[in-house]
């Protein structure tokens, strides 16, 4: 079975929120909400792969200090095994804009629940809850 290495991001606003992204018509998992990243393309380590997809995504500026990897994923679809480290940003440069989803959430992570996600981005909810969840509740 091929494994396919995938980074993804939670940025993080000040409020304690967490963006996710909607994926759009056409793609697959259309209309499930995820974490924004992409495929590591080969010689590409993660950090320079979230840079490259931050910007085609979401047309923000990250640099790699700002990067901190926080857990990961490892979960077998039918076709291929994803391995997805998620690492977690607070600061960027520009305005969040979709480019390439459908749409765009800010979200509490004790609320991430609440939207329908691929089924390998949802074991990463725990970690951003233990992160930041208990920070934010009551604000």
């Amino acid at each position: 079975m091929k494994l396919l290495l995938v980074v993804a991001c939670a940025l993080i606003d000040k409020d304690g929120r967490v963006l996710i992204a909607q994926r759009p018509e056409g793609k697959g998992m259309a209309g499930l909400w995820e974490f924004p990243g992409g495929k590591v393309e080969a010689g590409e380590r993660p950090e320079e792969t979230l840079i490259r997809e931050l910007d085609e995504e979401l047309g923000i500026t990250v640099k790699e200090p700002c990067l901190a990897p926080l857990t990961f994923a490892s979960f077998p679809y039918d076709d291929f095994h994803l391995l997805m480290p998620l690492y977690v940003c607070r600061r960027w440069d520009g305005v969040v804009r979709a480019k390439e989803h459908s749409a765009l959430k800010w979200v509490r992570p004790q609320n991430l629940r609440d939207y329908p996600m691929p089924p390998a981005d949802e074991p990463l909810i725990p970690a951003l809850i233990d992160l930041v969840g208990s920070a934010a509740v009551g604000v």
